[in-house]
């Protein structure tokens, strides 16, 4: 009796694992069902909190939209996006009148189909340079005087 019992028991769980792998192949083909979009459009990358950090994409295609796990680096700049990469030349000498120094950049690669700029020009304060001391002249080392 014991043994039909356990058997009995068996037989059901294998039919309900089998049951639970037929609806979950049934939803599948149900959402490939969908005409294939061939021309997506993405969104820019909103962070879920502040400037920078995991955020969602939004992508759209017809009627049909999505959202994309994304990520917007924190020392990027926010003026021309993350999506938006340049390949920048030489920083040009510090312009003493604006005290700035900047340098120009052109288009390389635009992510997720991003409007960008083809060049951009970017500043940053100059830094005053301080000379280094050179020589026997070095702060806080004293040698055994003979």
């Amino acid at each position: 009796m014991r043994g039909v019992l356990s058997t009995t028991i068996v037989l059901l769980v294998a039919l309900t694992i089998t049951a639970e792998a037929i609806k979950r192949k049934e939803k599948g083909k149900e959402a490939k069902a969908e005409p294939e979009c061939s021309e997506w459009k993405f969104g820019k990358c909103v962070p879920n909190s502040g400037d920078c950090g995991v955020g969602v994409r939004e992508a759209t295609c017809n009627e049909q939209s999505k959202k994309h796990k994304c990520k917007v680096p924190c020392n990027w700049k926010k003026d021309f996006g993350a999506d938006c990469k340049y390949k920048f030349g030489r920083w040009a000498e510090c312009d003493t009148a604006k005290g700035t120094r900047s340098r120009s950049g052109t288009l390389k690669k635009a992510l997720f189909n991003a409007d960008c700029q083809t060049t951009i020009k970017v500043s940053k304060p100059c830094t005053p340079k301080t000379p280094k001391a050179k020589g026997p002249e070095k702060k806080g080392k004293k040698g055994k005087e003979n």
